[in-house]
């Protein structure tokens, strides 16, 4: 596809309610700087229902223009009709480079918009820069199950389209909204849209879990020797308020969903404080969680690597450790 502007987009997805969900938002910082790289703007896009608040959210990040789509069609999300609306506004617009948050929809709608273009489309990605020499986007991503780090270039087609990982980057502070609001009329036939949305069930089980919204995680990984290894750790999680994470080897053991995997191959998360108990510190639970402002190790093992990023570190037996802390923030709450 012939591209008309030096643009990148974002695509800002939308919850039910019309407001943003925090990785589009989350985007539009490395946008703003790959962007200015490439000479062109950072230029959001909100397809929803009622999603004034969205479009706000969009422009306080500090989008340069806010290109909105908005129908009753896309109160829910269905890959037909937020293809559809996508791919119009790629074909009038034509921008270089697009990023979409590697959510459930977000991998299920980068695949599908990519192959209508007839365009490349890196998935998973954990980093962003531009090629120095191409002036490319350089999409990185894990390869070989997290062992190695791939750079993926697309040179020859247009737009390049990237899926990135919630928690990978960080809202930056808000700005006052200055962003060119530009109104899109598209609307889907309903015979055009395959699927029908019955029911919305907001939580089922462990897959509730916010792993990418907590702003404290305590994880657990091979140290808490099983299952019940957990509740100790649910002890001190739910005296600060946090959330349960995981390494890989517990969830891959049984001792724990996959809903609360913190890693290369689970969530990339970026919470104020991350307290991990038990963990080594392999590289691919690193790059899920090495964003974090704040890490706390627990390990009875002093050469573990998770010292290595850790900002503070306790060595010792989590199973001791865990109920004196607990106890410590019991009597300050009190």
């Amino acid at each position: 596809m012939e591209v008309k502007t030096k643009d990148l987009w974002v695509f800002v997805e939308t919850n039910a309610d019309g407001s943003a969900k925090n990785v589009g938002l989350e985007l539009l910082t490395p946008g703003k700087e790959l962007a200015a790289k490439q000479g062109g703007e950072v230029v959001a896009v909100v397809v929803g229902h009622n999603v004034d608040a969205a479009v706000q959210a969009a422009s306080a990040q500090g989008a340069a223009k806010v290109i909105v789509v908005d129908g009753p069609e896309y109160e829910h999300y269905t890959t037909d009709a937020y293809a559809i609306a996508l791919v119009q506004l790629i074909e009038k617009y034509a921008p270089t480079s697009i990023l979409i948050g590697a959510t459930n929809n977000g991998r299920d709608l980068g695949p599908r918009v990519s192959s209508r273009l007839k365009t490349g489309l890196t998935a998973d990605c954990t980093a962003l820069d531009i090629d120095e020499e191409s002036g490319n986007v350089a999409w990185t991503r894990p390869a070989f199950g997290g062992n190695l780090m791939a750079t993926i270039l697309c040179p020859n087609n247009r737009p390049q389209i990237g899926t990135v990982r919630p928690g990978v980057f960080k809202k930056s502070e808000p700005v006052e909204p200055t962003a060119e609001i530009i109104k899109e009329d598209i609307h889907v036939e309903e015979s055009a849209i395959r699927t029908q949305v019955l029911e919305l069930i907001k939580e089922m089980g462990d897959e509730s879990v916010d792993l990418e919204g907590a702003e404290i995680i305590v994880s657990g990984g091979r140290g808490v020797g099983g299952p019940e290894g957990f509740d100790t750790i649910k002890l001190l999680a739910d005296a600060l308020g946090a959330t349960v994470g995981a390494s890989r080897a517990t969830v891959d053991a049984g001792w724990i969903s996959h809903a609360h995997q913190v890693g290369q191959t689970g969530k990339t998360v970026a919470p104020k404080l991350y307290i991990a108990c038990g963990i080594s510190g392999a590289i691919q639970h690193l790059a899920g969680m090495s964003g974090s402002d704040c890490i706390v190790a627990i390990n009875k093992d002093p050469e573990a690597p998770i010292f290595d990023v850790a900002d503070y570190g306790v060595v010792g037996n989590l199973f001791e450790v865990i109920p004196v802390l607990v106890d410590e923030i019991n009597k300050a709450k009190a």
